[in-house]
Formats: C-alpha cells, sequence, structure tokens
C-alpha cells in the first residue's frame, strides 16, 4: 500500500516530483487493475499541479461523485456516459489543493447492495464490501494513496475492514456531499480510505480546513468496550480481533471498560432503515418511475417496499435517532471513545457485499468513525473508534495510538 504522508515528504525533500508521482499511479492502475474491477476510467493527460499541500497525490473518486473531465454514470447502465458539468465540491477542493482526481473508483449501483464487478484484493473469491468497493480495493492494492467513498449504512468502513485498510467515516455533512448522488439525505457521508491513521489524518485536515484534525493527541483515553447485541452477534474472529485492540489500547495508555447502550438506541438502530428508505424512494423516484426494470435485483425490491412507508412511520424514526443522539451526546462525558467491531467478521463471498448491522446506528448518530486493521495472516479484520459529534481530530489520534500498538505487536 501507498502512504499519502510518505509519497508527500518525498515530494517536499525534491526526491520525487508531483508529476512523476502521478505517472507512476497511471501506469499502475493500467497495469494491476486488470484482475480487481476497482477502476472504471482514468481522467484525461493533462498538467499535473506543481503546488499545493497534495500535490502528487492521485486520487480515487466514488462513482456516484461527481467529476467534470470523467463520467459519473452511478454504478448503472441508466447513467451510461453520463458527463457532470461541475467537480463535486469536494472534488474541486482536492483540485485546488493540488490533489489529482485520477480514477472514478466501481460502486455498486446507486450506492446500494448489489454486487458490482470489484473482488477483494486479498482473495477474489471474495467480496471487498460495498458500495464503496472499488475505493477500498483500489486503496488495499497499493494502486492509490487516499479514496473517497460514501456511507449510508456502513458503506465506508466496512468495505474498508474487509481490504485491511484505514478509513473514516467523518462527522455528518464535514465534507460537504453537494454533487454526490443521494441515496438518503439525512445519513449520505462522504469518507475517505488510505493506508493508515496519519495520512487520513492529513487528507481531512486538508479537506476541511481544519489543521486541528491532524494535530490533535489522544492523550490516555477512556474507551468504552461497545457490542451493540441488540445488532445480534458478531463473529469469533471479529470478536478476538476486538479483544486483541482493546489490549493493545491499554498498553499504549488507554483505560478501557464495558459498555453496554440503553434501550434507546436498539430503537434507533432499528429506526436506521426506514429513515434511509423513506429517503431514498423519493432520492431515487426518476429512476423508479422511468428505468424501474433497469434496477438490479436488491436496490429494485428494496424501493418497491419502500413506497409503503408512511410519513408517520418516518417522523418516528427520525424522533427514534434524535432521542439517541441527545443521550449520546450526555453519554460522552463519561469516555473519550467507543471501541466496537467495524463488520461482522472476515469478508463472505463475492455473492453478497457484507453486513452493515455494527455500522448503521454510528451512521444514523453522525458521529466520526475511524477503522482500523488488525494484522492478521488470513482475510482482513477491522476495529472501529467512535468519537462525540465534531471530534473528528480525537477519534482519529485513538485510532492512530490504537494501529501503532497493533502494528508493534508484529
Amino acid at each position: 500500500m501507498i502512504s499519502l504522508v510518505d509519497l508527500r515528504a518525498r515530494i517536499e525533500a525534491g526526491r520525487l516530483a508531483p508529476d512523476a508521482a502521478i505517472a507512476e499511479a497511471r501506469e499502475s492502475l493500467a497495469e494491476r487493475d486488470k484482475s480487481l474491477g476497482a477502476i472504471l476510467r482514468t481522467a484525461p493527460e493533462g498538467p499535473v499541479p506543481a503546488e499545493g499541500p497534495l500535490a502528487g497525490i492521485a486520487v480515487g473518486i466514488k462513482d456516484i461523485i461527481d467529476t467534470a473531465d470523467m463520467a459519473t454514470e452511478h454504478g448503472s447502465g441508466i447513467y451510461a456516459g453520463w458527463r457532470p458539468r461541475a467537480d463535486a465540491a469536494v472534488v474541486a477542493r482536492l483540485r485546488a489543493l493540488g490533489a489529482v482526481p485520477l480514477a472514478k473508483t466501481a460502486t455498486t449501483a446507486f450506492a446500494g447492495l448489489d454486487p458490482c464487478g470489484t473482488v477483494n484484493p486479498h482473495d477474489p473469491a471474495h467480496t471487498p464490501g460495498g458500495s464503496s468497493s472499488g475505493s477500498a480495493a483500489a486503496v488495499a492494492a497499493g494502486l492509490l494513496p487516499l479514496a473517497l467513498g460514501t456511507q449510508t449504512g456502513g458503506s465506508v468502513i466496512r468495505p474498508a475492514a474487509f481490504c485491511g485498510v484505514a478509513a473514516i467515516k467523518p462527522s455528518f455533512r464535514l465534507i460537504p456531499t453537494v454533487g454526490v448522488k443521494t441515496f438518503s439525505w439525512a445519513l449520505d457521508t462522504v469518507g475517505l480510505f488510505a493506508r493508515g491513521v496519519p495520512d487520513l489524518a492529513r487528507a481531512l485536515a486538508l479537506i476541511v480546513d481544519r489543521p486541528a484534525i491532524e494535530t490533535a493527541e489522544a492523550g490516555a483515553p477512556r474507551l468504552a468496550l461497545c457490542l451493540q447485541d441488540f445488532a445480534g452477534a458478531a463473529d469469533a474472529d471479529a470478536l478476538a480481533a476486538l479483544t486483541r485492540a482493546a489490549r493493545a489500547a491499554e498498553r499504549a495508555g488507554a483505560t478501557v471498560f464495558d459498555l453496554t447502550l440503553p434501550e434507546s438506541f436498539a430503537r434507533a438502530w432499528a429506526a436506521h432503515p426506514t429513515v434511509q428508505d423513506f429517503e431514498a424512494r423519493q432520492a431515487l423516484a426518476w429512476e423508479v418511475a422511468t428505468h424501474r426494470a433497469a434496477l438490479p435485483p436488491v436496490l429494485g425490491p428494496q424501493l418497491d417496499r419502500a413506497q409503503e412507508l408512511t410519513a408517520a412511520q418516518y417522523d418516528a424514526a427520525r424522533r427514534d435517532a434524535h432521542r439517541a443522539r441527545r443521550q449520546l451526546k450526555d453519554m460522552f462525558s463519561e469516555f473519550d471513545a467507543i471501541l466496537t467491531v467495524s463488520a461482522v467478521g472476515r469478508a463472505p463471498s463475492i455473492a453478497t457485499t457484507g453486513d452493515a448491522r455494527f455500522n448503521r446506528l454510528w451512521t444514523l448518530m453522525g458521529v466520526p468513525c475511524v477503522t482500523v486493521p488488525v494484522p492478521g495472516d488470513r482475510l482482513p479484520l477491522g476495529v472501529q473508534i467512535i468519537a462525540r459529534f465534531g471530534d473528528d481530530g480525537r477519534a482519529l489520534a485513538i485510532a492512530g495510538m490504537i494501529e501503532a500498538a497493533l502494528r508493534a505487536e508484529g
């Protein structure tokens, strides 16, 4: 995998020119993606910015995020060849920082649950996760140092865990979603994939113009170990990885204690699909009305069922979410972060994108979530660090502390 921080250090020291870094990335994409299926198209050749804090950094852009120089097809033939007139706000910001949005990465159709053609870099018989399949796989395979994804349920954290990379789903709306295809406007969040936590911290701090995100310190954090029993049981391997991460955190100076979430969080967790699907049926109303037969086999029936949801059900679900958010804000006075699993277990077969049940509560809460890999010899596993709303720097600092402690184990 390629480190964004290391690349920038080489560029700043004069050992690598930005245009050479982008040329290397183009060559890597052309040569190594054939069996992976992570990359849909690349940007046309053109001048490479020589200045800027992200000069020389090639970025993968999930194919529901608008780019003016590349088609944005939303993972669907309905939008084959469609070219936006403008970049999404986050893409424009990357260009202003000197980065090169080099490739559109594969996504499930409309960021839904139907698998796309991307495979897991660790084993092609297994899924890379979804819906940000190509972004996670491209970073894991060392094709790109940074990639954008989106999360409505678990579409950043889960594929990062399955592919063995670091990722952040930031606080809700920290990164603008202007120019991103909407699935659920109350949930959709732009996130980042990178080799490690320092790369995420550098990129996020620059993208949102908040230097304190990169310089935040973990200190001696209080970590609440949370299993989310109402979401069902995680696999034994995932629980073992969580225990290993908790012990590593303790060795690094953290205090870890068990946390059982109150019943209000179970109601909020159960409310997530209602919020998501009630909004999705409106966000994708044109596609349903004019191209229903072209929708894939999971998303199509999902939107059909969503037609039966009532405004009263949606409003009740939103109230459940709001109550849980207020309670979570108060609970964070007792600890600095929550530590939990990133996914049910290792990546399942290529026939599915996996289960988001350990992600969707935190997406609904709007809080920052960071996943870090737990080293091992088989398909990757990840653990998730969750902080209070707006405390993205603390989430990354604690995640970085745990990541470093796990790597030190060898």
